[in-house]
């Protein structure tokens, strides 16, 4: 059994720990409500982003643009596909990171032709050991998600797929089910899908159809609209990572409060258990000695 002395340090050394876990779960705390009120203060432009397309493929359902370009004259598994895949700079999160990882490595061995463009040190570091290629000039941070980085990340991603480079981009994030859970996704970024924006089912008949113009072009209007509905689209999967990620650290230190606070108390009981069978020890050498001194007298 452990001595008294050994006990106390190792007593020292969680509460130590403690202190540790839980201003990393303060930290946590003050990124996520912060990373929520950005997120919920820029969701109305994209929105109406969104629903902009809508309403210019209400008006102009036969129109074939290159955005919405599946390019069918290519076989399924001749496809170039690019992930975009967002994990953390950090560890420390729970499954976080682990769940991203599983749900990228699921899509690259479904297709024959992929890339790699992983956002997040723990992604680069965990493909480079896998010995997986991943695109060396795409290096970003995932602290503090700014439009800047998003609308870099886009225009990248929009001149591969015009150059024939991509054929499929898709994003693999971390999505907030609730408070308690992350869910790790695959959204489709580009080809852009008619349905997404209710363009290829039939309309109810009472639904309003007004009637508008179009300057210069249709066309042209989605060259302007969809770079910046797609730079949402990949600010909003920044935003929803790196909130997912605080939530699941702050779940993983307080995980971590807990089993040393438990940890705490059964060493507590041992150091008492120890701190007792010295006491007794010492009374009986006291007791034998003044026994030992009475036969001599």
């Amino acid at each position: 059994m452990a001595s008294a002395k050994e006990i106390q340090s190792r007593m020292k050394s969680i509460r130590d720990t403690m202190k540790i876990t839980n201003a990393m779960y303060m930290i946590s705390s003050s990124k996520l409500k912060r990373a929520k009120k950005v997120l919920t203060d820029t969701e109305p432009y994209f929105y109406s982003l969104q629903a902009a397309i809508g309403r210019i493929l209400r008006h102009t359902s036969e129109i074939e643009h290159r955005y919405f370009d599946e390019r069918t004259e290519i076989l399924p598994e001749d496809k170039k596909i690019g992930y975009i895949v967002v994990s953390a700079d950090k560890g420390l999160a729970g499954a976080y990171n682990h769940n991203v990882f599983k749900l990228a490595e699921e899509g690259m061995e479904k297709k024959q032709h992929t890339q790699l463009f992983v956002l997040g040190e723990v992604g680069r570091q965990y493909f480079y050991k896998k010995d997986v290629s991943v695109d060396t000039n795409f290096r970003f941070t995932v602290q503090k998600p700014t439009m800047h980085r998003a609308r870099v990340i886009s225009e990248k991603m929009i001149d591969m797929y015009l150059k024939g480079k991509l054929d499929e981009v898709h994003i693999i994030y971390t999505r907030m089910a609730n408070a308690a859970s992350m869910v790790a996704e695959k959204q489709q970024l580009l080809p852009l899908k008619k349905a997404t924006f209710g363009a290829s089912a039939q309309f109810l008949v009472d639904t309003h159809q007004e009637e508008i113009e179009m300057v210069p072009s249709a066309e042209e209007l989605l060259n302007t609209i969809v770079p910046d509905y797609l730079s949402g689209m990949i600010y909003g999967c920044l935003v929803e990572s790196y909130a997912s990620e605080h939530n699941s650290r702050m779940q993983a230190m307080d995980a971590a409060t807990t089993s040393a606070k438990e940890m705490l108390k059964d060493l507590s009981i041992k150091y008492n258990r120890v701190r007792q069978a010295a006491i007794t020890q010492e009374i009986t050498e006291v007791i034998s000695g003044a026994k030992a001194q009475k036969k001599k007298q």
